[in-house]
């Protein structure tokens, strides 16, 4: 084989090797699907709600809304809104409502300490503080649902973001306003 076509055949496979090595790491076609999950949603009063009566009397326990939110959009166009639940059996559970966004490689969902600002400026502070991971996104579209870790301490936990972990990148974020 002459110089020539060993030098051709060497650009050949770096290009192979690396096309492939970058479809793997953007997933392009991301940006064409889609995927939908409806999970049930627990229903809960707001937190100020609960104790009103005059007289105490012995209720049951219920689920109280501890903070909510509206998704605002970052890297992708995000929308939907984030509601924060205590369960009557002492659980605490996130939930996404009507959420739609992009899909994307490695998309988690995150509890943080972080402030949510609007554009560019708070594309990529999440990961700069406290972060309680709850679990891959289930689906770029529907409602969702995520336990927060038992024995979790909330305290100083004011957002939630759609965090892409392979490019540090929020892709929506909700501050998380106590009910």
């Amino acid at each position: 084989m002459s110089t020539r076509a060993r030098v051709i055949v060497t650009i050949a496979v770096v290009i192979a090797v690396g096309g492939g090595a970058a479809l793997y790491w953007f997933q392009p076609w991301r940006l064409f699907t889609n995927s939908t999950v409806q999970e049930t949603l627990p229903s809960a009063a707001p937190s100020s709600s609960l104790g009103t009566s005059a007289a105490p009397s012995p209720q049951p326990p219920q689920n109280v809304l501890l903070a909510t939110g509206t998704l605002i959009s970052h890297e992708h166009e995000s929308r939907g809104s984030v509601r924060l639940i205590r369960l009557a059996d002492g659980r605490t559970q996130l939930t996404l409502e009507g959420l739609a966004t992009s899909d994307g490689p490695d998309l988690h969902v995150w509890l943080t300490d972080q402030p949510v600002r609007p554009g560019r400026d708070g594309w990529f502070v999440f990961d700069d503080g406290r972060y309680i991971e709850l679990g891959p996104l289930k689906a770029n579209n529907g409602d969702q649902v995520y336990d927060v870790p038992a024995g979790t301490d909330l305290t100083g936990i004011i957002s939630v973001t759609i965090w892409c972990k392979r490019f540090s990148v929020s892709f929506g974020a909700a501050p998380l306003n106590p009910a």
